[in-house]
């Protein structure tokens, strides 16, 4: 139930959300205003301007660096967040985003741990895709990442409990005997200071090397000279959206 309420009750804050209440309590309450706020919400929201600027935000101070640049760790730690469930009778996993899963194999290839490791992400709403961790294990395997170095977690569901099963991993694996091991930690840039407020809880020391990062680069040009960042689109709205919804998990997990 905590993990359903966590999942539904940030979507009525979100812009679509919060605009669909506005207007309904306007339509009641024959109000002008709620449905005025609506739409300057959503107009907002659904600007490439907004949503770059709350990624460069959110993703601040990091930048993406090389796996040769990264400091050597105990360990690579990969997090979950990048599958889809393709349709079909082979039960295909596709990628929404491989940026996590590559870093982690080219920092290992770059001999920046012994030690690879994959937590197990799973969502009780997706009962038939097994964890994907042990996806991870498999693809790295066949790209010539030795089994040895490589381990997943059992299934978590949420960051908190990523950071939980690593840790308890590394105990049991001999690397606990050291007082704060230190780990790489890879996941996405937005994601990455929740990420390691959570693992520094745990009483790992965090070495982020942040990846898949949302907001451009300023060495492609300056977002205001492109048009197409000045006029609203779904995917700046789904942008604003995400990025907000991050700032909320900041929030609840009072990770700033």
């Amino acid at each position: 139930m905590t993990y359903l309420l966590s999942k539904l009750l940030p979507l009525a804050l979100l812009p679509l959300g919060l605009s669909l209440i506005l207007l309904l309590v306007g339509l009641i309450g024959r109000w002008r205003w709620p449905v005025i706020a609506a739409l300057v919400l959503l107009w907002v929201c659904s600007l490439g301007l907004v949503s770059h600027t709350l990624w460069r935000w959110l993703e601040a101070p990091w930048q993406r660096t090389s796996a040769a640049e990264a400091p050597s760790a105990e360990a690579i730690v990969v997090l979950s967040g990048g599958r889809h469930p393709a349709p079909g009778a082979a039960r295909v996993s596709e990628w929404h985003d491989p940026d996590r899963f590559l870093a982690g194999l080219d920092l290992y290839r770059a001999g920046k741990a012994p030690r690879l490791l994959f937590t197990g992400g799973a969502s009780p709403f997706r009962p038939g895709q097994p964890p994907e961790g042990q996806r991870y294990l498999r693809e790295a395997q066949q790209l010539g990442i030795p089994a040895g170095v490589m381990a997943s977690t059992p299934p978590v569901v949420n960051t908190a409990e990523e950071a939980v099963a690593i840790r308890r991993f590394l105990e049991a694996s001999g690397n606990g005997s050291v007082p704060s091991p230190r780990i790489l930690l890879v996941t996405s840039a937005f994601h990455m200071r929740r990420a390691q407020r959570l693992f520094e809880r745990q009483g790992l020391v965090v070495e982020p090397f942040p990846v898949d990062f949302q907001a451009r680069g300023a060495w492609a040009g300056p977002l205001w000279r492109d048009p197409t960042q000045w006029f609203p689109s779904a995917a700046a709205l789904d942008g604003s959206s995400r990025a907000l919804r991050e700032l909320l998990g900041r929030l609840i997990y009072r990770a700033w």
